[in-house]
């Protein structure tokens, strides 16, 4: 009797660890080449759901999100945070009217004739010059293949399904 008691105990034990395994993380599959080639499409990623109450967006995470007016989940690299003031030029980011890094992007070759993103400000996107409270900017790393921000607009934070970590 006794045995059947831990049997019952080891099942509930597991059955609650899958559950909050569900509760927490979700799987996604990526569809199509914008966030190439940090995610080839038809990945498998695994998106931290409860990453977003314990700890703060941070510039250059990568987000899972809807938007409200389409049926379809986007994943994309956080680019601009709320009171940010971003531009691009010459394919280089600019927050707050500094240079940043994006180590991220392959290089571009000094002969390159394409450049991976035109020209834009934030003011170009959304009428503003400043990223509003409860906002963020997102572009897939994929710049010449990617919707993303500079064709929506910002995407809510509460619209962020959660995070998803950088590939091994």
């Amino acid at each position: 009797m006794k045995k059947r008691g831990i049997a019952f105990t080891t099942v509930g034990i597991c059955l609650m660890a899958i559950f909050l395994k569900n509760l927490i993380f979700v799987e996604y599959k990526v569809e199509g080449v914008s966030m190439q080639p940090t995610y080839e499409e038809g990945m498998l990623l695994s998106i931290n759901k409860l990453a977003l109450y314990f700890d703060s967006l941070d510039r250059f995470d990568i987000v899972v999100f809807h938007l409200p007016d389409r049926e379809q989940i986007y994943v994309k690299r956080v680019i601009g945070l709320p009171g940010d003031e971003i531009y691009y030029k010459d394919d280089q980011l600019y927050v707050n009217g500094k240079a940043v890094d994006e180590p991220f992007l392959p290089s571009i070759k000094e002969n390159q004739v394409t450049k991976q993103i035109g020209n834009f400000t934030l003011e170009e996107i959304i009428d503003k010059t400043k990223i509003p409270k409860g906002y963020i900017f997102v572009i897939g790393d994929n710049r010449l293949q990617s919707r993303d921000s500079r064709h929506f607009g910002l995407v809510k934070i509460d619209d962020v399904i959660g995070t998803v970590g950088e590939p091994e």
